[in-house]
């Protein structure tokens, strides 16, 4: 694997969205369906990019053209399998 310090900012950043979405669920009755949906997104594309960016080169991960930021933050479907 490559890329171990921009996985783990990439893990610590989904971390920490999660936890601001405990927060607001734990303290905000208000919070809506439609920041939950903002919030859990943001996490997603931090997961999927550290997958994603696991085995590309460095150089190639901090140019990050905009096709390649749109395809590292997609769900790797072909690498990891869904629960049944």
């Amino acid at each position: 694997m490559k890329n171990n310090y921009l996985i783990s900012k990439n893990l610590e950043e989904a971390k920490e969205q999660i936890e601001e979405i405990l927060s607001h669920l734990a303290s905000n009755p208000e919070y809506s369906e439609q920041e939950f949906r903002v919030c859990l997104e943001h996490a997603y594309h931090h997961l999927n990019f550290a997958w994603n960016i696991r085995n590309v080169d460095e150089s190639r991960v901090e140019a990050c053209s905009e096709n390649d930021f749109k395809e590292w933050s997609k769900y790797p479907k072909s690498e990891i399998f869904e629960y049944e």
